[in-house]
């Protein structure tokens, strides 16, 4: 074999790694924000999981995930090394937590980019900034856009940037985990939105443009009812 052929193989594979469904997403990224967030209880129980991935804050979608679903999920990433179940001294239960970290060689930077990305849907790196709380202490927007390319230049890619919307003035970045095909209908989905805002804000310019209209008809209309008053005055 050569070595492009080794090279497309690789790539082949690690692409397939990295389809994940959105449950898997959740729990993922659950395990990655909870990590950085309650680091005391980390790794986390089944049910502190669930409620994490059920939370209905800082969540896009809220979803409503069953014990039983959850721990499906767990045996699926654990088969992924993804996930490993670890057991504590004088635990009564069996705890989890992520292996991204290690999997794909991400310092705490890239890893809350990527968590709040697949927490949170398609988002500009202002708002990654904003939103990173006690993820990271991001010192710039420049920082967040330099964790992101990093992301991006990855192989396989981990995030990919969205093509900007007209009347916006920054681009959105989606994850790649479960494939490009998920990426595109985010994509489409905000350009959708984008599209219905301004249809709405070229209607209201109308509506605005007809009222002054209509108020200077009746302007006419009342001076000239003046004038007519004051001639049998």
């Amino acid at each position: 074999m050569s070595d492009s052929d080794m090279n497309q193989a690789a790539g082949e594979a690690g692409s397939d790694q990295l389809l994940l469904d959105p449950n898997e997403v959740r729990v993922l990224g659950v395990l990655a924000e909870k990590e950085a967030l309650t680091p005391d209880s980390y790794p986390l129980s089944l049910n502190a999981l669930t409620n994490g991935c059920n939370q209905l804050s800082s969540r896009e979608p809220v979803m409503s995930l069953s014990e039983e679903t959850v721990m499906e999920v767990l045996q699926r990433l654990i088969r992924r090394k993804l996930v490993a179940e670890v057991r504590q001294a004088n635990a009564r239960v069996a705890k989890y937590e992520h292996r991204m970290r290690i999997v794909w060689l991400l310092e705490q930077d890239k890893l809350a980019i990527l968590s709040l990305l697949m927490l949170r849907g398609a988002q500009t790196a202002g708002e990654i900034r904003a939103r990173s709380g006690r993820l990271h202490d991001f010192a710039s927007v420049a920082e967040v856009e330099t964790g992101l390319q990093f992301l991006i230049d990855k192989f396989p890619p981990l995030v990919a940037r969205l093509a900007r919307t007209p009347g916006t003035k920054e681009s959105r970045y989606v994850h790649l985990l479960s494939g490009s095909s998920q990426a595109d209908a985010e994509g489409e989905a905000i350009n959708a939105s984008s599209a219905g805002t301004a249809r709405r804000s070229d209607r209201l310019a109308e509506l605005e443009q007809e009222v002054a209209e209509l108020r200077q008809v009746v302007q006419g209309l009342s001076e000239q009812l003046e004038n007519f008053k004051k001639q049998f005055e």
